[in-house]
Order: C-alpha cells, then sequence, then structure tokens
C-alpha cells in the first residue's frame, strides 16, 4: 500500500511538474527568437539545448532566480523572460560584461545585480581563480545556476562558491551545474583547465551538504577525447559536458 501510494504521488508530481513547464517552454520558445539574441548566439542553440536543459533542471516562472557569472548574458536572455511576471532574476560574480552591454535594456532592466564584494583574483603563474569569502545576501532562492564557469576556480574558490550558494537557497532548492568534462583524476594542466572531473564535482558539491538528485546526457559528446582545450577549433561548440541536479536538503 505504502508503494502504491508512493507511485501515485509520483505520478501525480510528474504531471504538475510538466504542467508547469508548458507554460515556460512557451516563454522559452519565444525568448528564443527575442531581440536580444544575436545571430552568433542563436548559432548555439542546437549544441546547448536551452530549452531541454532548463526542463531537466526543473525551472519554473515563478522561482526566484540566480545565474552566477553570465558571461555575455547568453542565458541570461532567456531566464529574464521566462521569470519577468512571476519570478525574479538576480545575476552575481563576473557581471562586468553584462551589465556594461545589456543590464537596463528592455526585457531585462529589472534583472537585479547583485554585488557580493568578492574579489575574484589569479596570481601570476597559476591557472585557476579564487574568490574571498562572500556571500549573496539573500536566503531564500528557489534555484542557482552555473553554466560552464565552475572549472575557473581552484578547490578554495569553488568552495567558498558553493558554500555561499547553499547559504542563499532555500530548503529544497536546486544546484544546477554545467561543466566540460576533465578526464578523471587528470592533473591540471594548459588543455584540460577549463575543463573539471565531474566525480571531483560532484564530492565538492556534496561535501557542502547538498543531495545529489539526478544527471543528464543532454551535453554528452562522445566525440570528443577531452584532451584539447575548449576554445580549440576541433573541439569548440562540441565539448562533453557534465549536466548535475542537486538540492539543499529540506
Amino acid at each position: 500500500m505504502k508503494k502504491l501510494l508512493s507511485l501515485l504521488l509520483l505520478i501525480s508530481f510528474n504531471v504538475s511538474a510538466a504542467d508547469d513547464f508548458s507554460a515556460v517552454e512557451a516563454k522559452l520558445k519565444k525568448a528564443l527568437k527575442g531581440p536580444l539574441r544575436t545571430e552568433k548566439g542563436m548559432q548555439r542553440d542546437a549544441n546547448r539545448l536551452p530549452i531541454e536543459t532548463l526542463k531537466f533542471f526543473g525551472l519554473r516562472d515563478d522561482m526566484k532566480v540566480l545565474e552566477l557569472l553570465p558571461g555575455n548574458g547568453w542565458y541570461t536572455k532567456l531566464l529574464a523572460p521566462v521569470v519577468v511576471e512571476d519570478g525574479e532574476l538576480h545575476v552575481a560574480l563576473g557581471t562586468k560584461r553584462l551589465s556594461d552591454t545589456l543590464l537596463g535594456k528592455d526585457g531585462l532592466e529589472f534583472v537585479n545585480l547583485i554585488d557580493t564584494g568578492a574579489d575574484i583574483s589569479k596570481k601570476e603563474g597559476d591557472l585557476l581563480y579564487t574568490i574571498t569569502p562572500f556571500e549573496f545576501g539573500e536566503k531564500d532562492f528557489d534555484i542557482v545556476f552555473t553554466f560552464r564557469n565552475y572549472h575557473n576556480f581552484n578547490l578554495k574558490g569553488r568552495t567558498q562558491m558553493n558554500k555561499a550558494v547553499f547559504d542563499a537557497l532555500k530548503p529544497g532548492g536546486i544546484y544546477a551545474v554545467v561543466d566540460h568534462t576533465r578526464r578523471h583524476m587528470e592533473k591540471i594542466n594548459d588543455d584540460n583547465r577549463r575543463r573539471i572531473d565531474p566525480v571531483l564535482a560532484i564530492k565538492e558539491v556534496l561535501d557542502a551538504g547538498f543531495i545529489f538528485v539526478d544527471y543528464t546526457d543532454l551535453h554528452a559528446r562522445s566525440a570528443d577525447k577531452l584532451d584539447l582545450e575548449v576554445g580549440n577549433k576541433d573541439v569548440t561548440g562540441r565539448t562533453d559536458r557534465f549536466t548535475l541536479k542537486f538540492i539543499k536538503p529540506k
């Protein structure tokens, strides 16, 4: 009886989640054709699979969302239209390019820039950055995204970021991590410095207190031999990436 009840609850949850995402998907399809996007950005859609990726992570349009290190806003331009009416979008860490070029424009004027005061630095000769201790100043985010930038930091920086994310999420909140795959237990070098071992990433996030929920092979690319720098013309846009979903315990 208990097993049957659990199954029914799971079915009910999945149906509800599907219904929730139908509205998100419609907004995403519209955003994918939005005026903020560039031709170069659109060329990456087929590889990055944003609709499928955000569905996997369970994005809803009423969520309070935090995107870390948004770069030039490739995902920001998609997340913002989804949550503009019923949710919130915040960006933090490495936001200079975004704030200089996009924030404040139509469709992004409501996006909140969080100034953590964190010092992101790299010593001469180091391959990776570190971050000074910081907080996001919020503790009720529903989901935090980090797309292809976990690899940028050394152990100290990654540990600090994971702690700050854990503190910022509400119980049951989602930590969504996508990054380029490094061969397991391979030491860092110039060619793999923008990759990271997914087993190591999982261990570190678990050590921060999270629960590992799920993964997907949406961005698995078996043709990538994991031996080229991700910007190399022979692999860029076709790297093998891991896609991991964690939650903060309730």
